[in-house]
């Protein structure tokens, strides 16, 4: 009998004031004096997996490093992997390629110097890799990146690249560097966002387990999931200005996603993505 196949676990480290869809109603500038709970979040990830007895990746905010170095020291010291997840969460698709290097140098520079060690992967805020961004991957390439989970592969009214392919690919002929995008499952002819997030925190457990299971064995790919640290906080502040349909993705069902997740960790097999990554590259020689 074949083990598991091992999916991708990881975190987009950033603190519940920094979201996209609270971006019309909090300004970057007000950030360092709005309350900061990032680091006591991901201390809590931390306890999580190591409760689950699981190794994931933290895809970390330049910003979030630079000011809590110790957290991502801790996070590297417990064996987890840690990659780039841009300097401030704004988008790829809102920058050009000599505004988007400046913004990979300025987060890996943070991010090393905090976790010391290096890193090799990287996530787009909003998974904001698309058709807009064709010198996105080049970039990455030339900046020494092996692999990217930037692609969100559906529609969606935020982000999504819906002709992108759903398992890892080469975007570029001549570089080794891997995309991998986040799960979607295929039903009917309709493609489903099925990797996590407010996907796996408003739909029914059901659906999830359902999408991994599916994925797994009648595709026989790994899985790709995330969250972040700030879905499983309930006492958050609440931001009573943003809108409606922004509130109601943001902070329903936070107090129930701790043990959700629990259970999720402990019905399949995972690890971090840079590993899955070495597996799937190996299937594309």
């Amino acid at each position: 009998m074949q083990p598991p196949i091992r999916n991708a676990l990881s975190v987009d480290v950033e603190d519940w004031f920094q979201v996209g869809a609270f971006e019309k109603v909090i300004q970057r500038a007000d950030w360092d004096r709005l309350p900061v709970r990032v680091e006591r979040n991901g201390d809590a990830v931390l306890a999580l997996f190591d409760k689950a007895g699981v190794k994931g990746t933290f895809f970390t905010l330049g910003w979030v490093a630079d000011r809590f170095p110790a957290l991502i020291r801790r996070i590297a010291e417990a064996g987890h992997e840690v990659a780039s997840h841009g300097w401030d969460h704004q988008r790829v698709f809102t920058m050009n390629a000599a505004t988007f290097r400046a913004d990979l140098r300025r987060s890996r520079q943070a991010i090393e110097d905090a976790a010391g060690v290096g890193i090799t992967g990287y996530r787009a805020p909003s998974f904001s890799i698309d058709q807009r961004t064709p010198w996105a991957h080049p970039v990455l390439a030339e900046e020494g990146y092996t692999y990217s989970s930037s692609v969100a592969p559906i529609a969606h009214d935020h982000y999504g690249w819906r002709e992108a392919p759903r398992f890892a690919f080469r975007p570029l002929p001549d570089s080794p560097l891997i995309e991998l995008p986040v799960t979607t499952v295929e039903v009917g002819g309709r493609r489903a966002a099925a990797g996590g997030g407010g996907f796996f925190r408003l739909l029914p457990y059901r659906f999830s387990a359902w999408a991994v299971r599916r994925v797994n064995l009648r595709e026989g790919r790994p899985a790709v999931f995330y969250f972040h640290p700030w879905e499983i906080d309930p006492g958050q502040p609440r931001m009573a200005e943003a809108p409606l349909k922004s509130r109601l993705r943001h902070y329903t069902n936070l107090a129930k996603m701790e043990p959700k997740l629990l259970k999720l960790l402990h019905s399949f097999a995972w690890g971090r993505t840079d590993a899955v990554v070495a597996s799937e590259r190996e299937r594309m020689q």
